[in-house]
């Protein structure tokens, strides 16, 4: 389903909408950003027979959308083209725009037909057929969880929560799995859902989180990765555009508050084998010895992949004691106090939770590295070690890379991303990410003149 779409795709999706006036045609870069082009209907279905032409530094742009020339993908190329194919079964309504709108996703290809080499999708892409040549497929679903929060800033310029949409209530405390805040939110939280089966994208339970405006959502799992991965994109988007309808800004950067929980990406997997088999399935609530080895490669693997799962310099703000983020390499059986846990149920359903991830993670990139992780652990048979019982913060030993130099320190290195990821991809992202510490470390915040103005 998620390869490359044929044209009888656009055909059935026009003829079904006739009335389509325009539709967003876009990639998803290293950062995780989409970036595209808006088309006219007309236009649309002459992508699915010639393709798109698009610039091939528009994969060498970091977070803000400046180009990062040390990838050597903008005058070392000359800033070549590449083409842009539309992804099969990603061409949908986007039912939150004020005209009758499309949305299709694209990936890069060189113009000879091979795979663009920094395009994170055919990183995850990569991995998937890895593991599928051993006789594993990746089942895979996202959960992710997000703030909304008032566009106004408050009259200090922090950011403040909403006022509820059917209330107008201002929301001011942790009321965590309250369903009257749902009911609050009911003409969002509606509207939301009405979109998301217009799109076709699997949302099932929707709660409120450990904060005011922050909710949670969890995609049913696929047993495509790729399609896990498109769909927790376009969820993204969707949430965004749903909430600016109702006078709302969704955000999924993974700590605006500072004194408030995180947003995490949590990453749900499993392995099926040739027949659709759960290989993880087992009464044991710690699973088959197959899901403890693929324990084991995640636990061994989360420094180095720390640049993938926390991309942002926010993103190390969500790493705290009590915070319903990890903070060290431990797992556990039904403990959200560990960075990867195996949730409760039944045989059958047996997977791992990875929990380190945060919501600004790219949904490609993450996931290719859970599952890279997990494939080291089964090739190399690695031993978790005893679970932790109990409060994981209290037993908390080896501690998780808690800032981001070092965090990307570890990713130029990593022999794990190296070889599953590709030497040349691994060097464009993290020139990328370096760009940005380094941009980001150069500023002057107004924390700087608050401490030391007159004290230095």
């Amino acid at each position: 389903m998620t390869g490359r779409a044929k044209a009888g795709e656009v055909e059935a999706f026009l003829k079904a909408n006739p009335d389509l006036e325009a539709a967003e045609a876009f990639v998803t870069d290293p950062t995780g950003i989409a970036r595209g082009k808006l088309l006219r209907a007309a236009a649309l279905a002459r992508i699915y027979q010639e393709g798109r032409p698009l610039p091939c530094s528009i994969m060498s742009l970091d977070i803000t959308g400046e180009d990062v020339e040390e990838t050597g993908l903008v005058w070392d190329r000359g800033d070549e083209d590449k083409l842009a194919w539309p992804i099969a079964g990603t061409l949908k309504l986007a039912p939150w725009m004020a005209r009758p709108t499309g949305q299709v996703l694209l990936s890069l290809y060189d113009l000879d037909g091979g795979p663009y080499v920094a395009d994170p999708r055919h990183v995850l892409a990569r991995v998937v057929e890895r593991l599928g040549r051993e006789g594993y497929r990746p089942v895979v679903a996202a959960e992710l969880e997000f703030y909304l929060v008032d566009p106004a800033r408050a009259a200090d310029g922090r950011l403040q929560p909403p006022q509820a949409p059917a209330t107008g209530r201002r929301l001011d405390r942790i009321d965590v799995y309250s369903v009257t805040e749902l009911e609050e939110f009911a003409p969002f939280i509606d509207e939301l859902y009405r979109a998301a089966k217009i799109m076709g994208l699997p949302a099932e339970t929707l709660i409120s989180e450990y904060a005011p405006g922050q909710l949670e959502v969890v995609l049913r799992h696929r047993s495509d990765a790729l399609q896990a991965a498109d769909e927790a994109i376009q969820w993204k988007r969707l949430v965004r555009g749903v909430a600016l309808k109702h006078g709302l800004l969704a955000t999924f950067m993974a700590k605006p508050y500072g004194s408030r929980a995180g947003s995490g990406f949590h990453i749900h997997a499993s392995l099926a084998d040739g027949q659709g088999r759960n290989l993880f399935a087992d009464p044991n609530p710690e699973g088959t010895p197959l899901l403890r080895q693929a324990v084991a490669g995640l636990l061994a693997t989360i420094d180095e992949a720390m640049g993938v799962f926390a991309p942002n310099a926010n993103s190390y703000r969500r790493f705290q004691s009590a915070s319903y983020a990890p903070i060290a390499r431990s797992w556990g059986v039904n403990n959200r106090s560990v960075a990867v846990r195996i949730p409760t149920g039944a045989a059958e359903t047996r997977h791992l939770e990875h929990r380190v991830a945060g919501a600004d993670a790219n949904p490609y990139l993450a996931i290719a590295a859970v599952l890279a992780g997990m494939h080291k652990g089964i090739a190399e048979r690695l031993d978790p070690g005893p679970a932790i019982t109990g409060n994981g913060y209290a037993q908390a030993s080896a501690d998780l890379p808690n800032d981001w130099p070092a965090a990307l320190r570890l990713l130029k290195n990593s022999a794990l991303l190296k070889e599953y990821f590709g030497a040349r991809f691994l060097k464009i992202f993290h020139a990328i990410k370096a760009a940005e510490c380094r941009r980001f470390g150069a500023q002057v915040s107004e924390l700087d003149f608050e401490w030391y103005l007159t004290r230095a």
